[in-house]
């Protein structure tokens, strides 16, 4: 596999009670915690825009991460790393569904 520089990881999330707050704030508080990782260059943590209704827009998530590393390995090394397993162990209750698109540049 060849190291490429600028490794996007983006996950959506589908909480159990989408309507819940508290659900949706300890989600957030748990991805937050990932910032303490070193391999992860960026996070940023949102929620849906509500915009004009179309056939390619898709808002029925309830809480999305994304995040860059610099290389393949940085992102294994996050995967395994200790912040990132207690994230899972404390809120993986949570959700009911995660999506995860690893995006790299095109050119």
């Amino acid at each position: 596999m060849t190291e490429t520089p600028f490794l996007r990881h983006m996950a959506l999330f589908w909480l159990k009670r989408p309507q819940s707050d508290e659900d949706r704030a300890r989600l957030i508080a748990g991805l937050e915690t990932l910032r303490g990782i070193p391999q992860v260059l960026t996070l940023h943590i949102g929620v849906p825009g509500y915009t004009e209704a179309r056939e390619v827009v898709d808002n029925s998530w309830s809480v999305s991460e994304s995040m860059t590393f610099a290389s393949y390995a940085d992102q294994a090394d996050y995967q395994v790393h200790p912040i990132h397993q207690a994230f899972i162990a404390e809120c993986g209750d949570l959700w009911e569904r995660v999506l995860v698109y690893d995006i790299v540049d095109a050119g």
